[in-house]
This record gives structure tokens, C-alpha cells and sequence, in this order.
């Protein structure tokens, strides 16, 4: 017979796609209410790899990372998915702007192997996790480095998310040991 074992806990991770530094800023300031207090802010960068979402977030998106201070379980990701899609259209009704999306919210974990992210949309390379939400694993962590596939996100490629989730892993390995 097998043993069945628990999922560590793993990090929470959430980010925010904005139309502006004001609107990144209260989506930071609704996540901490949501979800409690962060022990990592990104700087938020210039998003440049896509007009995706230029119709309905605007052109000149920034682009920022939280992280969670408290672990979380891996399957409450379908759930917190669902919240930080209510989030994004309490926020859109708060900016009261021409823009249908001011604020994208995508959440994810990172565990010490990896970073998940969740999705709404189905694709070949993600596995459905329940309540309508997909997820991914966008990078590995592996003999010290990020390693990306070929459909991870361009942005996802760059060496300046990877020091922030090198920062971020590095917590998290702390946490899992305390």
C-alpha cells in the first residue's frame, strides 16, 4: 500500500497587470486586505511584451509582484483565483475609467521546485484544477537557476523576474525549514 502524503505549503504569489502606478498601488493595498500582509514587493516594470491587453488595460502597463507572507495550501489556488477575479472588477469599478480592465490579477504559487501560475483559459499545456481554473508550471527551479519551456510568458523570461524569485524562493525555503 502507498502512503499518501500532504503537500508542503507554498507561497502565494500575485501579479498585477496595471494601467498605471496608481492603479497597481491599490491593487497591492486590496491584495494585503485580502490576503494578508506581503513580504515582497516587486518594483513595477514597464510591460512591453504584448498588446493583448492594450484594449482593455491600456499602453502603458506596468507590471508588479506580491508575495504572501503566510504559506498556503497548493489546492486553494482555484479558490484564490476566483477572488482575485472579483477583485480586478471591484477595482475596475473603483478607478471609474474608459478602461474595461485597468487591473489584471493573476495568482500563482512558487514551491521550492517551481512557479505555478493559474489561468482561466485551457490550453495544451495546462491541467485543470478544479472550479473552471487551469494552472501551469511557467518556470522550474532547477541546479540553481529558473528554467523556462517554450510557452512560458516572454516577461517570465527575464533575468530581473528571476532575482525576484530567486528572493522569493529563498523565503520560502527559509519558512519550510522554521
Amino acid at each position: 500500500m502507498w502512503t499518501l502524503k500532504k503537500p508542503e505549503p507554498v507561497k502565494l504569489i500575485i501579479g498585477i497587470l496595471g494601467c498605471d502606478a496608481y492603479a497597481v498601488d491599490m491593487a497591492v493595498d486590496m491584495i494585503k486586505v485580502k490576503f494578508g500582509k506581503c513580504d515582497f514587493e516587486s518594483e513595477a516594470w514597464p510591460f512591453r511584451h504584448t498588446e493583448y491587453y492594450a484594449q482593455e488595460s491600456g499602453t502603458e502597463i506596468l507590471k508588479k509582484f506580491v508575495t504572501i507572507e503566510k504559506l498556503i495550501a497548493p489546492d486553494k489556488l482555484a479558490a484564490i483565483k476566483h477572488k482575485t477575479n472579483k477583485m480586478e472588477m471591484k477595482l475596475a469599478d473603483m478607478l471609474d475609467g474608459d478602461l474595461s480592465r485597468p487591473v489584471n490579477l493573476d495568482p500563482g504559487y512558487i514551491e521550492p521546485s517551481k512557479l505555478v501560475l493559474a489561468s482561466t483559459k485551457n490550453f495544451s499545456h495546462r491541467i485543470y484544477i478544479g472550479k473552471k481554473i487551469w494552472a501551469e508550471v511557467t518556470l522550474i527551479y532547477n541546479k540553481g537557476k529558473w528554467t523556462t519551456f517554450d510557452y512560458t510568458f516572454p516577461d517570465h523570461k527575464e533575468e530581473r523576474y528571476h532575482t525576484f524569485f530567486n528572493q522569493v524562493r529563498d523565503r520560502l525555503v527559509r519558512q519550510l525549514k522554521e
